[in-house]
C-alpha cells in the first residue's frame, strides 16, 4: 500500500516545507507504510504534473486550505479518474466536511488532527476491513464524523519527515520574506490556542485547547536540522510561543546550554500580553532576532469587536520593549473587521507607525470558514473560492465602502514602507538570491503601485 501525500501549487509569497504532511508521513513510516510526499508548491508542478508524479501511487492524500479549494477540486477528480483512492484533510475539510466532499467527490475526508485516524483509514483499506467507525473519517452521504480525541502527548509523535521535506531544497521564500539566514526550517511547539478571535477558526479546529510539546523534545528536533539538514534560521510557527513563560524559558536556556547557534524569529505571530522585558531579553540571548505581533487594529473597539483580549497601551509596551531588547518587531493587522471605518483605517496606520514597528503586514479581513464570522455574516457575502486571499475584499461592513476598503491595504504598505527607517531595514536583510521573490511581494502588495491581481477561478 503506497501512499502520495500531496499540496497543490497555488499562488502563495510563502513557499515553506508543509509541516502537517511531514507529520503525517513520518507517522505512517514509523507504522511500516511507504509515504512519499509531492509539494507542489515548491516543485512548481501543476495539477496534470501532480497527477503523473502520483501514478504509482495507491492512495492520495490532499491536504486542503479554503486559499487552495479550486486547486484541490481539480487534483482530486483527476486523480480520480485515474483510479487512485483519495483522502482530504486539512482545515478546510474540518471546517466544511459536507461541501469539500459533493465539490470533490473524494473518497474519504480526515478531519482535524490527522496522525492517526490516517493511519487507521489506510490500515483498514489494505485489510478491506469497515472504515465508517474510524472516529475522523467522513464519506459521502455521513449524516455526521464522530470526532477523535486530540493526541494528547506530543512528544510521542515523530518528528516531521525532514528527509523529503530537506530545508535546503526549498525556494526562498520563508515566512517573514526577509530572514537573516539561510537554510530556514519551520518548527511548531504547541498545538492549538485557547482564545476566541472572531476572524480566526483556530476555536473551532482546536477547541479553544492548547498542548504542548517538552522543550527537550523540541530542542531535539533543532539538533536534528542544525546537524543533519545545516539549518542555520529557525522559525517556530506556533500560535502561542510565549503563552506558557516556563515553556518557553526552557526553550531558549536549552538554545544556549546546547550551544546551538542558530538564529531564530517567530513569523506567525505572539501575544503580546505574554511578553516582558526579562523573556524578551532571554529570547534575545538566545538567538531571536525577529517577531511577530498580531494586532488586527489600531482601534480598540475593533479590538473588543472581534474578542481579542488586549488593550492598545499593552500592544505599544511589548513593541516598545521588543525594540529595547534589540528584536525586530513585525505587527499584523487586518483592514474590513466588523466596525471598520475610513477613520479606523488611518488610525490603524497611523498606530503602525507610531509604535516603531519595523515591519507591517496590512491584509483585507478574509471570511475564513470555520471561523465566528464565517457564522454570523452567513448570507451577508458571496462565498467566492476563487478570491484571493487577504489581497481581495470578502465582506464589507455597513460601516465601510468597498472601492476604500479594496485600496487601503496598497495605500498601508506605501505609507508604512516608504520611509527611512523601513528602507534601511529592507537594505540591511535584503539577498539577491531572493530578488524575484521580494519583487513580486512588492508589486503584489501595492508598495509601489496598485497590482491588478487575476482571479484564479469561478465564482460559487
Amino acid at each position: 500500500m503506497i501512499v502520495y501525500l500531496v499540496r497543490p501549487n497555488y499562488k502563495s509569497h510563502l513557499i515553506t516545507p508543509p509541516l502537517g504532511l511531514g507529520y503525517l508521513s513520518a507517522f505512517l513510516k514509523q507504522a511500516g507504510y511507504k509515504a512519499k510526499i509531492i509539494d507542489g508548491l515548491n516543485l512548481g508542478y501543476n495539477n496534470d504534473q501532480l497527477v503523473e508524479a502520483c501514478k504509482d501511487a495507491d492512495i492520495v492524500g490532499i491536504s486542503c486550505l479554503s486559499d487552495y479549494f479550486l486547486e484541490t477540486i481539480d487534483l482530486s477528480k483527476k486523480l480520480q479518474s485515474k483510479k487512485k483512492t483519495v483522502i482530504i484533510g486539512g482545515p478546510h475539510a474540518t471546517a466544511l466536511p459536507d461541501i469539500t466532499i459533493a465539490e470533490t467527490g473524494a473518497d474519504f475526508l480526515v478531519l482535524g488532527e490527522g496522525e492517526q485516524t490516517l493511519h487507521e483509514l489506510i490500515a483498514s483499506l489494505k485489510n478491506g476491513s469497515q472504515t465508517n467507525n474510524i472516529p475522523g473519517v467522513y464519506t459521502l452521504g455521513a449524516k455526521h464524523a464522530e470526532k477523535r480525541d486530540f493526541i494528547k502527548y506530543l512528544d510521542e509523535l515523530p518528528f516531521p519527515d525532514w528527509e523529503q521535506l530537506d530545508p535546503r531544497t526549498y525556494k526562498k521564500a520563508p515566512h517573514g520574506g526577509l530572514v537573516k539566514s539561510f537554510p530556514v526550517a519551520p518548527i511548531i511547539t504547541t498545538r492549538g490556542c485557547p482564545f476566541e478571535c472572531t476572524f480566526c477558526a483556530s476555536p473551532k479546529l482546536w477547541n479553544k485547547t492548547i498542548r504542548f510539546r517538552s522543550p527537550q523534545n523540541v530542542i531535539k528536533e533543532v539538533k536534528v536540522l542544525v546537524n543533519n539538514y545545516g539549518v542555520r534560521e529557525i522559525h517556530f510557527e506556533d500560535d502561542n510561543l510565549t503563552l506558557k513563560k516556563s515553556h518557553i524559558e526552557t526553550i531558549c536556556n536549552l538554545i544556549i546550554e546546547n550551544d546551538l547557534k542558530i538564529n531564530w524569529a517567530t513569523p506567525n505571530g505572539i501575544r503580546v500580553d505574554t511578553v516582558t522585558p526579562e523573556l524578551l531579553a532571554l529570547m534575545k540571548k538566545s538567538g531571536c532576532y525577529s517577531i511577530a505581533f498580531g494586532i488586527e487594529s489600531g482601534n480598540q473597539d475593533i479590538l473588543d469587536n472581534i474578542k481579542k483580549k488586549t488593550r492598545l497601551e499593552t500592544i505599544e509596551y511589548a513593541i516598545t520593549e521588543a525594540n529595547k531588547a534589540g528584536i525586530v518587531t513585525q505587527g499584523f493587522f487586518i483592514f474590513g473587521l466588523p466596525g471598520e471605518t475610513e477613520e479606523s483605517v488611518r488610525e490603524t496606520v497611523d498606530f503602525a507607525k507610531r509604535t516603531m514597528l519595523d515591519k507591517a503586514q496590512f491584509l483585507l479581513l478574509d471570511v475564513l470558514p470555520g471561523s465566528e464570522l464565517w457564522e454570523n455574516l452567513k448570507g451577508d457575502f458571496d462565498i467566492d473560492w476563487g478570491r484571493e486571499s487577504y489581497h481581495e475584499v470578502s465582506w464589507v461592513p455597513n460601516t465601510m465602502n468597498k472601492e476604500v476598503l479594496q485600496k487601503a491595504q496598497a495605500k498601508a504598505f506605501r505609507s508604512f514602507f516608504l520611509r527611512p527607517k523601513q528602507l534601511l531595514y529592507f537594505m540591511r536583510f535584503f539577498k539577491l538570491s531572493q530578488f524575484a521573490y521580494i519583487t513580486k511581494r512588492i508589486l503584489d502588495f501595492g508598495i509601489l503601485s496598485f497590482h491588478s491581481n487575476e482571479k484564479r477561478g469561478k465564482h460559487v
